[in-house]
């Protein structure tokens, strides 16, 4: 190869060209680097501004309608002195108390608020055995969009519970034990507080009692926890029935899940359908009144209560109660109170008591 001075400017102005054009490539694409990164912080932006927590509990527009508006009631949902307010909207009984944590708990705010209250508990304590406790919250919002019709839990699910709808004695047979022992004592309790029974429509009720509203007949409730708050009152008017909730192993006494209460349905009363709030609970009712005719269908399973016996069962199943029996019956009347689901574990418990503490 000749070397001329002709042949190196060739050589150097080639040269020139390629630094020229590589500089090109190298600018076009560090534009198109900033105009994507630009277009992602613009998405995330919008995304982050409009609804942080849709993306992460994989909430649809749909469900959050649903859990924004009116949750179901049920057996211990409402305050004292509350004022039920109960629409029928396809067989399903709906309660849009203001004052009751189910419904005003719920959506956005209560997934931010249980997410945050389960990492605060995590460094305060520990994560060993927190897996399906932090799936459930993490996923919650699919787990509830996602649940059969026959069983959805209307605040939170734990995934990998046993479901049924009815539970055997034996999974709490110490306290159902104790309950039924207890049945003279309660039953006696019951009487010294109902000797002037309610009014219809609930205008003159009774020092702690109140009335919830029902599609037929009439439904009253005596709470001496509701929503894991102890009603001072109550409790005064009822010492050994406190003593006997004291005595529990299993009772849900420290977060807003946890209820007892003596309940009762007067002839022709219908509790309509309805699911519970979670399924990390097990619902037990101790007969104390029952006349013929009465009846409780949890998962389309009917059952018959017994007096001085104990019914088991997951209320975040569909259930409806109802008394059918005449007038010369009298009312049916059941010791409530909500218990553990046995599979739930002890650092399980701690957690969601500390998560689910009333007023977190």
């Amino acid at each position: 190869m000749e070397w001329s001075l002709e042949r190196v400017r060739e050589i150097l102005a080639g040269g020139m060209q390629c630094v020229r054009e590589c500089q090109c490539c190298a600018f076009a694409t560090a534009i198109c680097v900033l105009l994507l990164f630009a277009w992602y912080c613009y998405r995330m932006g919008r995304e982050h501004g409009s609804d942080p927590l849709r993306r992460r509990y994989g909430l649809d527009h749909s469900h959050m309608r649903g859990v924004r508006g009116a949750l179901i009631s049920s057996e211990g949902c409402g305050r004292k002195g509350r004022k039920s307010s109960v629409e029928e909207q396809n067989g399903f009984a709906y309660c849009q108390s203001s004052e009751c944590f189910r419904c005003t708990a719920s959506g956005e705010g209560l997934n931010q608020r249980l997410y945050h209250s389960l990492q605060d508990y995590a460094k305060r304590y520990t994560w060993s055995g927190m897996g399906r406790v932090h799936k459930g919250v993490r996923d919650q919002g699919r787990y509830l969009s996602s649940r059969p019709t026959i069983q959805r839990p209307e605040v939170f699910f734990l995934p990998d519970l046993p479901s049924a709808p009815f539970f055997s004695r034996d999974v709490q047979r110490h306290d159902v034990e104790l309950l039924e022992r207890s049945f003279p004592t309660l039953l006696a309790e019951f009487e010294n507080i109902y000797h002037h029974p309610p009014a219809r429509g609930g205008s003159s009720l009774p020092p702690g009692w109140k009335a919830n509203s029902t599609p037929h007949g009439q439904w009253w409730t005596y709470y001496l926890v509701n929503q894991g708050t102890p009603l001072a009152l109550n409790v005064r008017r009822c010492p050994r029935a406190w003593r006997v909730l004291g005595q529990l192993r299993t009772f849900i006494a420290n977060n807003v899940f946890g209820n007892a209460c003596f309940s009762v349905l007067t002839p022709g009363a219908l509790i309509t359908e309805h699911y519970g709030p979670t399924n990390v609970r097990l619902r037990c009712h101790l007969g104390l009144r029952v006349p013929a005719s009465c009846e409780l269908v949890v998962g389309g399973e009917p059952q018959c209560w017994s007096e001085g016996s104990c019914l088991l069962f997951d209320d975040s199943f569909l259930h409806r109660a109802f008394h059918e029996g005449s007038a010369e019956d009298g009312p049916r009347v059941v010791f409530m109170v909500d218990l553990w689901h046995p599979n739930v574990a002890a650092a399980e418990r701690q957690a969601l008591d500390y998560i689910f503490t009333p007023g977190r």
